[in-house]
This record gives structure tokens, C-alpha cells and sequence, in this order.
């Protein structure tokens, strides 16, 4: 499953390579396991003509602000991937589809050329992603309910002990916890436990001021 290094790989991607660029055409798959609440015509429609302002994310959840709304939104499900023609962008393994086929991909779910010929797609194989076109994504679900981004709004390590203090949990789930803190997903909570030598079923309020002060530590190094 995609996690924050990859959806934060596409993002920088994107922001490095279609910003202030037009969107001149767009071809959005008819599948609507896939594109959630509006028909493939109205979605081309909604961003046609429309110039990419930025990229945004928050934990696993990605979003292109355009000049005026709706913002076309990304959940990357189990194997959601972005690729930009002719760009390197870090994807989850079991994302990627291969060069040699089609372009746009045959899984390819969301596609738009800008007006430099430059050319973005979302792919998803296993069609778990969601993709949707939104007023306004913050304030909607799964975004609006997403605790402070791993890598973008870390808190310090105090607010950490203290936070983790009040946390009859376990370790683990607490940090798969998206409504605690996002982004961080299976894999990444494995590498930090271990780098911070932390059992994964220790309850959270007993880790000490030392072991609060090595999770921090290993969180910010691992997450990217």
C-alpha cells in the first residue's frame, strides 16, 4: 500500500513539473468503484481549461488546487500510483504498471495533458483509490478528520510525551492511527518501533521520557 514517502514523492513531482500550467485536455475512466459522486463527462468538464496552482497533501490523501474549484482529490487505496511522462516518481512496488505498456496505461483512472504537452495520470490496478472533485477537500472525509501530518505539522517532542501519556493503547495501532497522526501506515510504524526499540504492543502511556524522545527521533528520520 502506498504511504506518505510515496504520495509525498508525487506531490513534489507534480509541484515541480505543473505548476501554473494549463490543463488542455482530460480523460477520466468510467469506472465508478473508482470516481466517486460525479459521471466522467461532468469531471472533464469541472478541470478542463483549468491551470494547476499546486499540490497538496495530507497524510495518504492528495489534491491538486486549480485556479477556481473543484479540486480533483486522490485516495492512493492499495496500489494508487501518479506518473508524470518522461518524470521519476517514486511508486509502491506493487503500484507500478510497466513501460512497456500503453500510454495512458490500460489501469490509468484519472489523465490530463496540459499546454505544454506534459502528461499527468493516476493509475490504480487493484481499484481501491477514490478519486473525486471537490469544493473544498479539507473539509470533507477521510482529510477533515486526519490528525497533524508526520512530516508537514510534526509536534515537538514534549507534546509528543505528553500526547502518547494520555494513551491507554498500544503503541502500534496508535501510530497506524490516522485520526492521531497521518501518514504514518504499516511499514513505516514497523521501522520506527524498531529503530526506536520499542516493543509494538507496549502500552503508549508507559513508554518513558527516553523511549517518547527515540520514537520522535525515528519518526522524523524514517518518514521520507
Amino acid at each position: 500500500m502506498p504511504e506518505l514517502p510515496e504520495v509525498e514523492a508525487a506531490r513534489r513531482a507534480i509541484e515541480e513539473n505543473c505548476l501554473g500550467k494549463k490543463i488542455k485536455r482530460v480523460i477520466i475512466a468510467d469506472d465508478n468503484k473508482v470516481i466517486h459522486g460525479i459521471s466522467p463527462s461532468d469531471f472533464q468538464t469541472s478541470i478542463l481549461g483549468k491551470t494547476i496552482i499546486s499540490a497538496r497533501r495530507k497524510g495518504k490523501n492528495l489534491w491538486l488546487e486549480l485556479d477556481s474549484p473543484p479540486f480533483p482529490s486522490f485516495q492512493f487505496g492499495m496500489a494508487g500510483a501518479i506518473y508524470i511522462k518522461g518524470v521519476a516518481v517514486t511508486k509502491y512496488k506493487r503500484s507500478a504498471v510497466k513501460d512497456s505498456e500503453e500510454w495512458p496505461s490500460k489501469y490509468s483512472k484519472f489523465f490530463v495533458e496540459l499546454d505544454d504537452g506534459l502528461e499527468l495520470s493516476f493509475t490504480d490496478k487493484r481499484r481501491f483509490a477514490k478519486v473525486r472533485l471537490l469544493a473544498n477537500p479539507t473539509s470533507v472525509s477521510p482529510i477533515s478528520e486526519l490528525g497533524p501530518d508526520a512530516l508537514l505539522e510534526p509536534m515537538t517532542v514534549d507534546e509528543f510525551a505528553e500526547s502518547l501519556a494520555k494513551k491507554k493503547i498500544t503503541i502500534k495501532p496508535l501510530l497506524l492511527d490516522q485520526g492521531y497522526i497521518s501518514g504514518i501506515g504499516n511499514w513505516i510504524a514497523d521501522e520506527v518501533l524498531y529503530q526506536a526499540r520499542i516493543h509494538p504492543l507496549q502500552t503508549a502511556s508507559s513508554l518513558s521520557k527516553e523511549q517518547c524522545e527515540a520514537l520522535h527521533t525515528s519518526i522524523k528520520e524514517v518518514r521520507l
